[in-house]
């Protein structure tokens, strides 16, 4: 029987098994698809599907920046416990796929997975991530990757390990901006930013927040010994979308980490002399969105027992 591409598909998506081992079975079992998933299981290549449903949220993200310094990437690949993630071989497969964003043109993580992999251009991404499923011995994720180009410098901060990774893209060249860069990377990690400047705020996101401020400070005057006019609530209001939203929020406004008499904005200027020496920047952290599983431990040892 000839074996087609929706055979081979067919038998993956019902094993978790790479594509070229589906394809081989297949053809040595004539097509024969229900044998294929015995002779994948007999090979341990199909564990994978049976860790699928697990939740991974623990895990690394780590960047690739090439030596010219004109574009990064950052990935992260989620496992399910934290002592998978500080896995030799785990972290090594994390820095591959880094590299492999840094040097292709990809919008989708189903992009990624298909292409080839570099030390065994048989393989896919996919099916890379696949065997380290079953040799790990836990569900393992490709969840999202981000690129940056640019014609100043890219900087990177790495936090925890692998927890965080803040990547700027800074204006211009050289080791002064390279420090300045790391150093700002640092905050990013450390605050967690929304937007570069006030200008970037949308206006919808601040009447958003002007709303629940006013809402709050009407409740609270609603209920003090000496109620104050609504006027002068929403001039009040208007104060702390000031000093509390936009130095929550805005990179530019808030108070840098290693030197909190400056705001981040009087450090680059006063290193720099260049209110927009940073261009953009992005953070990733491990797990950031994904709801984990509470679980006995005892239960989950038990249910590795019982397999």
């Amino acid at each position: 029987m000839a074996v087609t591409a929706a055979m081979v598909k067919e038998l993956r998506e019902r094993t978790g098994a790479g594509m070229v081992d589906c394809k081989n079975v297949l053809v040595d079992v004539d097509g024969n698809i229900e044998r294929a998933i015995e002779v994948l299981r007999e090979k341990g290549l199909a564990k994978a599907a049976k860790k699928a449903g697990r939740v991974a949220a623990e895990g690394l993200v780590k960047e690739a920046i090439s030596s010219d310094k004109k574009q990064g990437a950052i990935v992260e690949v989620n496992s399910e416990t934290d002592f998978v993630a500080k896995n030799d071989q785990f972290i090594k497969f994390v820095a591959q796929v880094a590299n492999i964003v840094l040097e292709n043109d990809l919008t989708t993580v189903e992009e990624l997975k298909a292409l080839p992999w570099p030390d065994d251009t048989s393989k896919t991404v996919g099916d890379i991530l696949t065997e380290k499923i079953s040799v790990i011995g836990e569900n393992l994720t490709l969840r999202r990757f981000v690129k940056m180009s640019t014609n100043g410098t890219i900087v990177a901060y790495t936090h925890g390990g692998g927890k965080i990774v803040a990547m700027i893209d800074m204006a211009g060249e050289g080791p002064k901006v390279e420090e300045v860069g790391k150093n700002i990377a640092m905050q990013v990690a450390a605050a967690n930013p929304q937007f570069i400047s006030k200008e970037d705020v949308s206006e919808e996101t601040i009447a958003k927040e002007k709303e629940i401020l006013l809402t709050q400070a009407l409740n609270e005057n609603a209920i003090a010994a000496k109620p104050k006019p609504e006027n002068i609530i929403e001039k009040m209001v208007e104060g702390r979308l000031g000093k509390e939203l936009f130095k929550e929020i805005c990179l530019l406004e808030q108070d840098y980490v290693k030197e909190p008499s400056l705001t981040v904005e009087k450090y680059v200027v006063q290193e720099l002399k260049n209110k927009d020496a940073i261009r953009a920047f992005v953070r990733l952290e491990t797990g950031e969105g994904i709801e984990k599983k509470s679980e006995n431990f005892a239960e989950e040892v038990a249910k590795q027992i019982n397999g």
